[in-house]
């Protein structure tokens, strides 16, 4: 269930958005799972009522709402969701904008896949034709996302535990930190806040021994552990986030998000993904783990 405790906390909103089967759906169920009163597919012209109801009267069943706002909303009323959020904001309502992404290809797989129609493939639109429509119209809300998520290489399991520890844990003011892990020859994350690059460091893919393993297994570790190199990059890295981190915090960020990459995504980068973890978390914050490329 959500942390949440006491009614003597502001309200709590979160805006799901994005594109269409990108996982909007099941970000929605899994908040309201642990306690959040959801809206799905609120037309915009109902959100100032809502505002209303939270800001006038905010009892402790609607303490934590979830909202789901897509592209069947017309675009004009779309862009007046900025306004709204700040007034919800100027209320004292932890109000957040969580926005799920996808590539395009994908996106048609899983059309295919699931044999849905998409909301914006009419008058004579192609289905390549309304993703494209739905990435203009979501531009707005794509630029007041405090959270992105690219569910492109993501499964249902890891999606549902991405908006578990990240959205519906977090606490009111606490900022969630995710570290990612990922192969430079698949491609940079997108969304990610910081990039760093450890592709300089000894490689134990071109140990037999090693190949077969990834930096969560003891070989591994201790190969790269014992590296000054590695043990280097992972000091600056350390160093300069813990400086960088509580500025972001000032600045009332509430996600961030690091990548750090090697060449397939297997070793070195897992390694100081896991080790940076087991730091900030001795230092109390909130973290959250994600191997791109490991099964």
């Amino acid at each position: 269930m959500s942390k949440r405790s006491n009614d003597t906390e502001p309200p709590r909103v979160v805006l799901v958005t994005g594109l269409s089967g990108s996982g909007k759906s099941i970000a929605l169920h899994v908040l309201e799972d642990v306690g959040f009163y959801c809206i799905d597919n609120l037309p915009v012209s109902l959100f100032d009522a809502l505002v209303r109801d939270i800001t006038v009267q905010p009892t402790r069943t609607r303490g934590l709402t979830a909202i789901g706002i897509d592209a069947r909303n017309p675009g004009a009323e779309l862009n007046q969701l900025p306004g709204m959020i700040k007034r919800l904001r100027d209320h004292g309502v932890d109000c957040e904008v969580v926005f799920l992404d996808a590539d395009d290809n994908i996106l048609i797989q899983r059309f295919s896949e699931t044999r849905r129609r998409h909301p914006l493939t009419e008058q004579g639109r192609t289905l390549e034709q309304a993703i494209q429509l739905e990435r203009e119209m979501l531009d707005p809300l794509l630029d007041l996302a405090r959270l992105k998520i690219d569910t492109t290489r993501t499964t249902l399991h890891e999606l549902r535990e991405i908006i578990r520890a990240r959205v519906a844990e977090r606490e009111s003011g606490e900022m969630s930190i995710m570290l990612q892990s990922f192969g430079f020859k698949h491609g940079v994350p997108r969304h990610a806040d910081f990039v760093f690059d450890a592709r300089c460091l000894a490689n134990p893919h071109w140990h037999a021994d090693l190949r077969p393993h990834t930096g969560k297994d003891k070989l591994v570790a201790d190969f790269l552990g014992n590296d000054p190199q590695v043990r280097g990059l992972l000091t600056h890295i350390a160093e300069f986030l813990s400086h960088w981190i509580p500025c972001f915090e000032g600045e009332g960020r509430s996600y961030l998000t690091i990548a750090i990459g090697c060449t397939g995504g297997q070793h070195r980068s897992v390694f100081l993904v896991e080790e940076l973890a087991q730091f900030f978390e001795s230092q109390g914050r909130s973290v959250v783990c994600k191997h791109r490329e490991l099964p």
